[in-house]
């Protein structure tokens, strides 16, 4: 696969015809990021079987194209040290978010789930793209200490997938609550590990050059994280401040200390004044 190859643009379909599901293998979300990357080696390089990756593109991520980079990188040096994964890997699915159509039932339980814990918009485009284009049980790569994780916690059920390792995926009985709304569609077959363990388990493997080629911020500053965006402040948070370069750690330490307290309250606010003005 060349790197043009990887990164082709694959125009949003009506919807994506059932047949294609059928040779994808496992599915994965792939962002070039630690927990995904990791999971794609997993299954590529211990269990041996067939990945399909997809990509959602956010017009309003200053990283697409470092991340897109990223994977056209990593995909290169896997296709070169591991040549068996040139047919296992297959080619880079890539959406546009802005080509979704609006799912009002996903955003209010999108306003639900804000109500007791804050997480991302991702998480309302990301079930909309799978309910518009029928796919279902696409691993996402939640991990222990991530608030996805947190919040599912006590609604997963375990499975066996592609009956070679252990997933969970939100329950069936829990099929009233917005949790449900908004994840139905994943797995999880991270659920029970952390970046730390992920990091030890890579370097015995000897996965560890590979994993260092991924990436996670999502507002670089030349070319390097910027220590003060949420996926910088979790990897510091995570165990993996080595990412971050160390001038940039100092600036995310003051930030975490006196910045980041104030923006619960400040979009408490901002959410009271919307609707105050709706």
């Amino acid at each position: 696969m060349t790197r043009s190859h990887a990164v082709a643009h694959v125009p949003m379909p009506a919807r994506i015809p059932s047949e294609a599901h059928a040779d994808e293998g496992v599915r994965l979300l792939w962002t070039s990021g630690w927990d995904s990357t990791f999971q794609l080696l997993r299954l590529l390089l211990l269990h041996r079987l067939p990945v399909t990756p997809y990509y959602l593109e956010d017009d309003t991520r200053a990283s697409t194209a470092t991340e897109l980079d990223a994977i056209a990188r990593i995909t290169e040096a896997l296709h070169a040290q591991y040549p068996h994964t040139r047919a296992l890997l297959r080619p880079l699915r890539r959406f546009r978010v802005a080509e979704l159509e609006p799912d009002a039932a996903i955003a209010a339980a999108l306003r639900d789930v804000r109500t007791r814990m804050y997480i991302g918009s991702q998480y309302a485009w990301l079930p909309m793209f799978c309910k518009q284009q029928g796919v279902d049980g696409i691993e996402m790569s939640v991990h222990v200490d991530d608030k996805v994780q947190a919040l599912l916690s006590s609604r997963v059920v375990a499975f066996e997938q592609a009956g070679t390792y252990r997933s969970v995926r939100v329950a069936p009985a829990h099929a009233a609550t917005p949790e449900y709304a908004l994840f139905r569609y994943f797995s999880f077959p991270l659920f029970s590990i952390d970046k730390r363990a992920m990091d030890r388990e890579a370097r015995l493997a000897g996965w560890g050059p590979l994993m260092e080629m991924t990436w996670f911020c999502h507002r670089p500053l030349r070319g390097k994280p910027c220590g003060v965006c949420a996926p910088c402040v979790y990897t510091i948070e995570e165990g993996l401040a080595w990412r971050v370069p160390r001038t940039r750690r100092a600036l995310s330490f003051v930030y975490r200390l006196f910045a980041r307290p104030l923006k619960p309250p400040l979009r408490v606010a901002w959410t009271t004044l919307r609707g105050i003005r709706t």
